[in-house]
């Protein structure tokens, strides 16, 4: 799903997703596939040290994710300017970034 909409191109309106948004929307990516490699981990039985909690792991990269995003969400790189808006893919990365959060807090309070 695009984090952004180009109008006004010949072509038609085009979307731009947030992988070509930038280093930004890679690390967006990459915190992504590290929360579902955690969870896979767990999945298998591979535990985090007692010492490093699972909760709190996975809230902070949901943190770290939701920062992201708002970064894209307000500062929209230079090259797909004047034209464009914002698509459906960027709200649901904020979703589901702000919804890593919950889950984490929820596993950490669960876990004490």
């Amino acid at each position: 799903m695009g984090w952004y909409s180009i109008s006004g191109d010949p072509r038609g309106t085009l979307s731009v997703l947030g992988w070509h948004t930038g280093t930004i929307g890679k690390l967006v990516f990459a915190v992504g596939v590290i929360v579902l490699g955690l969870l896979a981990l767990r999945a298998f039985g591979v535990e985090l040290p007692p010492s490093v909690p699972d909760g709190l792991v996975i809230a902070g990269l949901g943190l770290a994710a939701t920062i992201l995003v708002l970064i894209r969400l307000i500062d929209v790189p230079e090259t797909f300017q004047p034209a464009v808006g914002r698509g459906i893919g960027i709200w649901l990365s904020l979703l589901a970034a702000l919804l890593l959060i919950v889950a984490g807090l929820l596993k950490s309070a669960e876990d004490a």
